[in-house]
């Protein structure tokens, strides 16, 4: 257990940075019990706004998270401080009926619970929604899980790949020469994460109009399902199997990756008839935009590899400074494939803070993606990165809930706490 839980570097929980107008969420109690990422991320979206988060963490092990990511400084995380964010961390053993009881306790005063635990692991623990709305028939109870509530496969193990697998996403992507390729980020689970919060501020509306709270279930493999597009129509109408197609999207061109002078890449999308005839202007050959080849947008998908060489054989003539000068200067969508350093060094992410520096109490400023989406009257904010494994024991279990010292000190020892 630790001491007061006062955050590292920030403003007070609930204020917008430099601005003192309260958080948009700042009324909001959130219990976050998920594990990895998909909870997690989920309550870190709330959290950014102003949502009073309380990570519930096994005692002495904490979230697995805590250890993950590629780099690591001095033995420290560096994506625990930013998944962790603006959130407060409890440790309770919720396999223990002490610990199970303070669940409930907090359950009363919270608004969202969050969890992404296998379905009916909750119900074993004595904390089924039946018996947590009980306590507070206001709370939602937000569940994320690889297949859902219900099904055949409701009590499978589902991690994010296998949604992304499922959901139809891994199928489609990377080059058609190789075997269906991963995405760099945890991208299902931060899919199901983004969905799970949808459905956590509707189902609130929801309780603004009948005072109740009610399940949001959150499957992986749906909530990637639900980006795949016009996928299902398209094979079930015309018997068309989307395939992987590398850079490219099948007939929408001229829209991809191409080289430059001196070796760097741009992205060049031009597929709209209207910006095509301004990219022939920029090439300095304003006849293709006329000529029956390349003229419309069918015309175009048809030739799509032809035109694309055409394009990357003008791209490869200029440097990427020039090429990108020229594109902005007829207002072709344009941009070059950044990385890390050059996000940090890009002067529009610099003006609209994109990304922010916050305090770790070890690593000292610690640069990280700002809050998004940006809201005009009510933005969120960054108060302080993740914390200390039990850094809020003593704020949330003696300050919140009233345990008495000795209480206290007795389910430490006992390791409920």
């Amino acid at each position: 257990m630790s001491g007061d839980g006062v955050p590292p570097g920030g403003t007070p929980s609930g204020i917008a940075g430099g601005e003192g107008l309260p958080l948009p969420l700042a009324d909001l109690r959130v219990l976050e019990m998920g594990v990895l990422l998909a909870g997690p991320f989920c309550g870190q979206l709330l959290a950014d706004f102003g949502a009073e988060v309380i990570k519930v963490e096994q005692p002495g092990v904490g979230d697995p998270m805590r250890e993950w990511g590629r780099e690591q400084s001095g033995g420290k995380s560096l994506w625990w401080p930013v998944v962790a964010r603006n959130k407060k961390s409890v440790t309770v053993n919720l396999r223990a009926a002490e610990g199970q009881a303070l669940i409930r306790k907090l359950v009363a005063s919270t608004d969202i619970l969050i969890e992404n635990f296998r379905p009916g692991t909750l119900e074993r623990w004595g904390l089924s929604y039946e018996e947590l709305s009980a306590v507070n028939p206001r709370l939602i109870l937000v569940r994320v899980t690889g297949f859902g509530q219900t099904g055949p496969y409701a009590n499978q193990p589902g991690f994010g790949s296998v949604g992304e697998a499922m959901g139809g996403l891994r199928y489609v992507v990377g080059d058609p020469s190789t075997p269906p390729s991963r995405m760099g980020i945890s991208i299902g689970d931060t899919l199901a994460a983004i969905f799970a919060c949808l459905g956590a501020l509707t189902a609130l509306h929801h309780r603004e109009r009948t005072g109740r709270g009610q399940v949001v279930d959150s499957a992986i493999y749906e909530a990637v399902l639900a980006v795949m597009e016009s996928l299902i129509p398209e094979y079930s109408v015309t018997g068309y199997i989307r395939e992987r197609t590398g850079a490219v999207l099948p007939n929408i061109a001229p829209s991809n990756v191409y080289p430059t002078a001196d070796g760097q890449m741009a992205l060049i999308a031009a597929n709209h008839d209207v910006v095509f005839g301004r990219l022939a202007g920029a090439m300095g050959r304003p006849e293709l935009a006329d000529d029956p080849r390349y003229a419309t947008h069918g015309a175009r998908g048809e030739r799509q590899a032809e035109l694309d060489g055409l394009i990357a054989e003008w791209t490869a003539s200029l440097s990427a400074a020039d090429l990108h000068a020229r594109l902005v200067e007829h207002q072709i969508p344009t941009g070059p494939i950044y990385r890390a350093p050059e996000m940090l060094e890009d002067p529009h992410f610099a003006a609209r803070q994109a990304i922010v520096r916050l305090m770790h109490p070890e690593l000292g400023e610690l640069p990280m993606q700002n809050v998004a989406p940006k809201l005009s009257a009510s933005p969120g904010s960054l108060r302080w990165v993740g914390p200390e494994l039990g850094q809020h024991n003593q704020e949330v279990l003696q300050g919140l809930l009233g345990l008495s010292a000795v209480d206290f000190e007795r389910y430490a020892a006992a390791g409920v706490c």
